[in-house]
């Protein structure tokens, strides 16, 4: 059966590409957030484990006598300029193992540095 606008069953699909369009774009979208997210998260990641590995070297030069002030103290120090935060410290001889943290949105990325003298093996 013929209408003046086509075949009859297709006025039952007016709209449908607006339709379409709509869950195409939302789509998009969707996957846009979540690859910004990722990479925020990949970057605040980054972030902490470079502010980690900086404290733990500051930690283990004030142990070794290369830098003035107290270990953790240090440690606190730059992780702080890095923009990150020193969760934990701790001296053990002349190692000095940190965690550092930072804020990504509601969740934390972390990361954890040990930095001391190099192991010295038997010959």
């Amino acid at each position: 059966m013929w209408s003046r606008h086509g075949p009859a069953g297709l006025l039952d699909e007016l709209g449908a590409g607006a339709a379409l369009a709509l869950a195409s774009a939302t789509g998009a979208l969707l996957l846009g957030m979540l690859v910004v997210g990722a990479g925020t998260a990949s970057i605040a990641q980054a972030r902490a484990a470079a502010a980690a590995d900086a404290a733990a070297l500051a930690a283990a030069d004030a142990v070794a006598g290369y830098a003035d002030g107290s270990p953790c103290g240090l440690a606190q120090a730059v992780a702080a300029a890095s923009g990150a935060r020193l969760d934990s410290c701790l001296v053990d001889g002349l190692d000095a193992r940190v965690t550092t943290a930072v804020a990504v949105g509601p969740l934390t990325a972390s990361a954890a540095a040990i930095a001391g003298p190099p192991a010295v093996s038997a010959p």
